[in-house]
This record gives structure tokens, C-alpha cells and sequence, in this order.
């Protein structure tokens, strides 16, 4: 009865210092309501470029209302996200990135354009909802057996957590791991996937440590407690700024070279296990929670894994416009299609620059290598002196 009693008196304690229950809905909340205004946001401005696909103004789209519309909701989305750091764990709201990529998928669903049958509809996209299904269930799991508490984030227990040699280790592996993988990269130039994903996933880590530090002081501040004169704060500040920075680079760079349907499921994982980890570590989000809680959190994560592997996989691929040359066989006048009006044919990538393409759309015939002469009567009766005179250059 004593034990009960003293488990009640400590339970107003924990929550005035670590946070209570109302504190992590708000902050799933928040982060579930970025990410869905993220996805609309992307959506909308997908929708502004996909108009104005062809024209030759590259800035054409920033004097359209729907552009600056995601626009606005882009920032309020990534601003309620940021928020959502200072209330729920860490943990939980990197986590909840499924939700993004589960609402861009859905809307793509919603707004395609193509008339199929529906059995033709569900054997495309069956993967696709299969994918929606286990994101779906993933989140539910990690979100109801996740971490139910974290500590207010004042400057003293930063800096108590950082100088703690869990963290140091910690920070230790992630700085080797991060400069092998780096020197392969540029001096090896093993320009993988998983390289340059490994790379902004590091980069992510410490990108979520310093957000949630930044975005926990400034809550208190706003709440009467002042924080934003300690030094940690810039500290937390600079490194978040840097950190975000270089992580774009990286995934600018794989952008370039490999499909974003693909990074998009790849990124978002490893992304997603390196943030727990971080959380577990610097945070120690997951002290208090029993065998059960953490299996459960593992598995629900797992399942939104395997769903976001399956949407991006399902996911069309967005073949990109490349000048190409073709020359009409009636005319015989070369034709370059360099404006994105139209779309590149394609034969079992048989298809090359200068090719003939006839006019009833059947496969490219290859220019022949020796030709003929025509017949001597259909050619000009006037008498020829010799070969025409071909002038050098």
C-alpha cells in the first residue's frame, strides 16, 4: 500500500518535468498534421509544374496562385512538425514520416487520370494497398506501444545528456562511420545508393537531436522559462542549420542519378533507424518501457518499413523528356523535339538518334549501310562528266 502511495506521488513529478500524456498526443497530433499538409502541399506544386510542363519560362510557376498555395502549406506543415519535436518523443514523430508518403501515394491514386478496369486497376495497384494496409497497421502499433514520456528539454539536461559517455560513443561511431563512407565516396567514387544514403541518414541523426533540442528551448521560452541565452542553444542551432543543409546535398545528389521512387523508401528507413537509435541513446526514450511496449514499437515499425518499401516500389516511374532527333520519311527533313511537347518513343531501347521512324508507328528501321544506286532510267537523262565535286573543309 506504501509502494502504491509513493508511485502516486512521484507520478505529478514525472509528468512536471518529463512530460505527460496530453504532451505526446499533442505532439502525434502535430506531426501526423504536417505530414498529411506536407503531402498536399508537394501535391499542389507537382500540379503547378506538371501545367506549365513546356514553356520555356523556368520561373513560370512562382506567378501561379496553386505554387505559392503549397507554398504556404509546405511551411505549416514543416512548422507543426518542428513543434511536434518539443512534445512527443523523438522516437514516435520521426516515425510518423510514413504518413507523408502514405498521403502522396494516396492523393497520386486519387487524381490519376487514367480510365482502367477494374480488374486491370487491381492487379496494378493491388501491391499498392497491400502497402497502404501495412503502413497503416505499422502506425498504429508504434504509436499506441511507443514511448508514452520524455523529459522537458531545458539547456541543463541537454548538456547533462551530451557530455554522458553513451552519447560520446555514440557521436564517436557516427563521425568514423560517416568519414570511411565519405572517402569512399569521393576518393573511390562508389556512388551507390545505399552510400549516399547512409550518408544523409547520419546526417539525419543529427539533424532530429538538434531539432527537437531547438524546438523543446524554444516551447519553455515561449512558456516563461527562458533558454535561448545559454550556449547550448546556438550550439543546437548552428549544428541543426549545417546539418539540414548538408543532408540536402546529399539527397540532391542521389536525385540526380537514381530514382526518387527509389531513395524515397530507402531513405525513409534508414532515416527512421537511425533517428530511434539516436533517441534511445541521447534521449533515453525507452528507459522506462517494458519488453512488451518495445517489441510492439519494433514490429509496427517493421510493418511501415515493409509498407513504404511496397508503395515506392509499386510507385510508377516518372520517365524523364530527353531531346531526340527523327526524321520523316516522306520529307526526309530531320525533326528535334527539344521543347518536352512530346514523348520519346520507345522500342525495347532499340531506339536510337537518327533513326527513321515511318508513319504508322511501327518499329524504327535502321539507316542501311549500302545502298544501291537507283535504276539508270530514273535518273536524269542529261549526260554526267564524273562524280560531283565534293568540297573540303
Amino acid at each position: 500500500m506504501n509502494r502504491v502511495a509513493l508511485e502516486a506521488k512521484r507520478m505529478p513529478l514525472l509528468r512536471a518535468d518529463g512530460g505527460s500524456y496530453t504532451d505526446n498526443l499533442i505532439g502525434t497530433l502535430l506531426a501526423i498534421f504536417g505530414n498529411v499538409l506536407i503531402s498536399i502541399s508537394l501535391s499542389i506544386q507537382k500540379y503547378s509544374h506538371v501545367k506549365l510542363a513546356g514553356t520555356k519560362d523556368l520561373r513560370a510557376f512562382y506567378r501561379t496562385k496553386s505554387w505559392w498555395s503549397g507554398f504556404v502549406l509546405l511551411c505549416l506543415g514543416e512548422g507543426a512538425n518542428f513543434v511536434s519535436y518539443a512534445f512527443a518523443p523523438l522516437a514516435l514523430v520521426a516515425t510518423l514520416n510514413a504518413v507523408s508518403i502514405l498521403t502522396s501515394s494516396i492523393l497520386g491514386l486519387i487524381f490519376l487520370r487514367e480510365k482502367l478496369k477494374p480488374r486491370d486497376f487491381a492487379k496494378r495497384y493491388g501491391l499498392s494497398f497491400l502497402g497502404y494496409f501495412l503502413t497503416l497497421g505499422g502506425t498504429y502499433l508504434f504509436v499506441a506501444f511507443g514511448p508514452n514520456s520524455h523529459e522537458k528539454l531545458k539547456a541543463e539536461n541537454i548538456v547533462a545528456h551530451l557530455i554522458g559517455w553513451p552519447v560520446l560513443l555514440y557521436m564517436l561511431l557516427e563521425i568514423i562511420t560517416f568519414c570511411l563512407l565519405l572517402y569512399f565516396y569521393k576518393q573511390r567514387h562508389a556512388n551507390y545508393l545505399i552510400v549516399i544514403l547512409m550518408l544523409a541518414a547520419l546526417l539525419s541523426s543529427a539533424t532530429v537531436i538538434t531539432v527537437k533540442a531547438v524546438s523543446g528551448m524554444l516551447v519553455l521560452t515561449i512558456e516563461g522559462a527562458m533558454q535561448l541565452d545559454y550556449p547550448i542553444f546556438s550550439i543546437m542551432f548552428v549544428s541543426m542549420v549545417a546539418s539540414v543543409i548538408f543532408q540536402a546535398k546529399f539527397l540532391s545528389q542521389a536525385c540526380k542519378v537514381y530514382d526518387p521512387s527509389q531513395i524515397a523508401g530507402l531513405n525513409y528507413i534508414l532515416s527512421t533507424v537511425f533517428a530511434v537509435v539516436a533517441g534511445a541513446v541521447y534521449y533515453v526514450e525507452f528507459k522506462n518501457e517494458d519488453v512488451l511496449h518495445i517489441s510492439m514499437f519494433l514490429l509496427g515499425s517493421a510493418f511501415s518499413f515493409l509498407g513504404v518499401f511496397i508503395i515506392t516500389k509499386n510507385r510508377k516511374r516518372i520517365k524523364t523528356f530527353e531531346p531526340y532527333v527523327t526524321m520523316d520519311m516522306v520529307t526526309g527533313i530531320p525533326t528535334i523535339h527539344d521543347e518536352g511537347l512530346f514523348v520519346q518513343p520507345e522500342i525495347n531501347g532499340a531506339f536510337s538518334y537518327g533513326a527513321l521512324v515511318n508513319n504508322d508507328g511501327v518499329a524504327p528501321a535502321a539507316l542501311a549501310v549500302n545502298r544501291k544506286r537507283p535504276p539508270a532510267d530514273s535518273m536524269s537523262t542529261e549526260p554526267s562528266s564524273g562524280p560531283p565535286d565534293l568540297k573540303e573543309d
